[in-house]
């Protein structure tokens, strides 16, 4: 749901019903992750994916329904060879949608006194749209599963951990739902957990679906090369905040970086030292130059990121270790470097090595392999998590 966050941020501001479809968990070679989602407004506009087009038809007239009947369901779409025409995923997968509508304050929502307005799920909703639309982290916490009561109630958590809005069950329940939303928004991480209703780890279960807002992860690429410009504009691509650091001022220029977010002119392992970095970061070190790599590097390798890669030959990758080792790293700490960069594509251009660089920046993320698929009988998607088991229409809260 954040993802589309911009645009249902506006329709609630202009006092817009509308219901959103969110995915909240899938099984198989499923197109879209949890937190995927497809909104419809009460003119019939329609706004996201949930699918990549083979079930939206149906998910949008659900959305409509919602509309109508005020009621938060969920639904399983799977593959169905039995009839061609089924509504149904092609790609063999299982996705269960949760479809909760949406009345922005002022609005008339069915079956619901205006009195309680202010403190329905709805609102913290809303609140939730609003903060990730302006940038600000946070996460919401939705029932996706368990007592009916429950379904649909929404829990807001700020990085300080304060909260808003509230699950609509015992109050342990939102302390903890909390500790694990605020997790999961360290990590930046949209996931499903499940609970005991009291709050527990047992008891009646409860099933919730964690969406995170952050800001961009960080991509930090040091050397202002030829192969840097290509990595930037493949990081922006990606969705990261790019800066390029160089002590040469010659080198690191806005003309040379158009697509940058930001160009430092420093000592790499002097402007490393200066910044908050989080696990979701990477560090792609093209400078391949001891001077600049090996102090760099040593500081690099210490710290809690999600990837660190430096450019060079082989032989350069030998002189390299041999450097760091007499530096004082240890072959755990070594073991984290990933060198020569990028995966084997017989990449010779700028724009190739950047897309090397970029595959096995993501496969480290997704534990991919970096073989291809033809042939394999690995997973297409590494991180999907098991589906729900239990599906069915429930009463809004």
């Amino acid at each position: 749901m954040l993802d589309i966050a911009d645009e249902l941020h506006r329709w609630a501001r202009q006092g817009r019903p509308f219901a959103v479809a969110t995915v909240v968990a899938t099984s198989g070679s499923a197109p879209r992750q949890p937190g995927a989602a497809l909104a419809v407004d009460s003119d019939g506009t329609a706004v996201g994916s949930v699918s990549g087009g083979c079930v939206e038809g149906a998910v949008y007239e659900l959305c409509q329904e919602a509309l109508r009947t005020g009621e938060t369901v969920l639904e399983r779409f799977g593959y169905s060879d039995e009839d061609a025409f089924a509504v149904g995923l092609t790609c063999g997968g299982v996705i269960d949608i949760l479809i909760t509508p949406v009345w922005p304050y002022g609005a008339e929502e069915p079956g619901r006194d205006a009195a309680a307005e202010s403190e329905s799920p709805a609102a913290t909703i809303t609140t939730a749209l609003a903060a990730a639309a302006s940038g600000e982290a946070a996460a919401v916490a939705r029932v996706v599963r368990g007592p009916a009561h429950l379904m649909g109630h929404a829990l807001l958590v700020r990085p300080d951990g304060t909260a808003t809005g509230t699950l609509g069950g015992h109050p342990d329940l939102d302390r903890t739902a909390g500790h694990e939303a605020r997790a999961l928004l360290d990590a930046g991480r949209t996931a499903t957990v499940e609970i005991g209703a009291d709050g527990s780890r047992c008891g009646e279960p409860v099933t919730l679906l964690v969406e995170s807002s952050v800001p961009a992860p960080r991509m930090i690429v040091f050397g202002a090369i030829d192969f840097a410009a290509a990595l930037v504009r493949a990081g922006k691509f990606l969705g990261h905040h790019v800066t390029v650091c160089d002590a040469r001022p010659v080198f690191a220029t806005r003309a040379r970086f158009p697509d940058a977010d930001e160009i430092v002119v420093d000592w790499p392992h002097r402007y490393l030292e200066t910044q908050d970095l989080d696990a979701r970061t990477v560090l792609c070190v093209l400078t391949h130059d001891p001077k600049f790599d090996v102090p760099l590097l040593e500081r690099a390798l210490r710290l809690p990121v999600a990837y660190v890669g430096a450019m060079g030959s082989r032989r350069t990758h030998l002189d390299r270790l041999d450097r760091l080792r007499a530096a004082g790293l240890t072959e755990l700490e070594l073991a984290r470097l990933r060198s020569p960069i990028g995966l084997d594509l017989g990449a010779r251009t700028p724009e190739e090595t950047a897309l090397s660089i970029a595959a096995e920046i993501i496969a480290n993320r997704r534990g991919g392999t970096g073989a291809p698929l033809t042939g394999a009988h690995t997973p297409i998607h590494h991180d999907a998590p098991a589906a729900l088991e239990r599906i069915g229409p429930v009463s809004a809260a």
